[in-house]
């Protein structure tokens, strides 16, 4: 076998078994709308590029993203956001015609053929749990190993007694 054609198969896989998945999609309201947390890894040097999407009555409908063209109906009330390995979609006014399955979609970009990973969530308005502030600890860890740290010395100095 010929050595590049060996080494090109190598980088190849090597850059395959870089990418991205999808962990997990959770869905909550905050006030009237829907807040969609896409949690994800990613192993790759490449541009993520992201979609959420409804689907209602056997109808795909895309919300927000870079993959696909949004919507007109929904461009004005949904908003999305990136943190570290996080994407949050927020669509406003959420009402029960909002309600089905909601999906995440995520592809490395530049990659042939595309690495494709999503997860959907069933959304029912009836259903949804309220967002609470203990989900935005829970997102960024330091906050709370920081909390957890500082308890720990303030009860060692006898500050505080538990």
């Amino acid at each position: 076998m010929n050595p590049v054609i060996g080494i090109a198969v190598l980088l190849s896989v090597l850059q395959m078994s870089q990418g991205q998945k999808v962990t997990s999609l959770t869905a909550c309201l905050v006030d009237q709308n829907l807040r969609l947390d896409c949690r994800y890894e990613n192993n790759s040097l490449l541009t993520i590029q992201h979609e959420f999407s409804l689907t209602r009555e056997k109808k795909k409908h895309v919300l927000a993203g870079t993959l696909g063209v949004p919507e007109h109906t929904y461009r004005s009330r949904t908003n999305v956001s990136s943190q570290h390995n996080i994407k949050v979609l927020t669509l406003a006014n959420f009402t029960n015609k909002d309600e089905g399955t909601y999906t995440c979609e995520l592809r490395v970009s530049g990659q042939s053929p595309p690495m494709i990973s999503n997860q959907n969530v069933s959304v029912l308005r009836d259903k949804l749990v309220k967002c609470d502030g203990i989900s935005l600890l829970v997102q960024n860890t330091s906050w709370l190993l920081l909390l957890l740290i500082s308890l720990s010395f303030f009860q060692a100095m006898d500050f505080i007694s538990l």
